[in-house]
């Protein structure tokens, strides 16, 4: 009885397994939409589409900022951007004198296999659909 864990240690165990699997499950995820990306970008470059300033809007204003990203816009709404690298970028961005003046830094993400998981309904959309969907607009 006493080599035995404890209730304690074994649900330790159990969430530092659980942590391990989700981190996993992310990275295949991360790594699956990269390549998706990466595909995008090839199709682009090779119609001759060329990558452009991006620019971040404004979350509830018509406004945007400088970002000084070039690449191309994965959304209508222009609130998400993928660079000539394959970097992801979610570009949305609260209004500010200092954005306004000098521009927003924005840094990549990891790209979701699912745009939009968890917002309004007819909002999440997959990836390989969304980008599929840019590249009919674009040629």
């Amino acid at each position: 009885m006493d080599n035995e864990p404890s209730w304690r240690e074994r649900r330790r165990e159990a969430s530092v397994a659980q942590a391990a699997a989700l981190a996993h499950r992310k990275a295949t995820e991360t790594a699956q939409a990269r390549a998706l990306l990466a595909d995008f970008i090839e199709k682009l470059k090779a119609a001759g589409i060329e990558p452009q300033p991006l620019r971040a809007p404004v979350v509830g204003s018509s406004a945007s900022y400088r970002t000084g990203i070039v690449g191309w816009y994965l959304r209508r709404n222009r609130s998400l951007g993928a660079d000539a690298d394959g970097n992801f970028y979610i570009l949305g961005t609260p209004a500010g004198l200092k954005a306004r003046l000098f521009g927003v830094r924005v840094v990549p993400s990891d790209p979701p296999l699912t745009v939009g998981l968890g917002a309004r309904d007819g909002d999440s959309l997959p990836l390989e659909q969304l980008l599929r969907n840019r590249l009919e607009e674009a040629l």
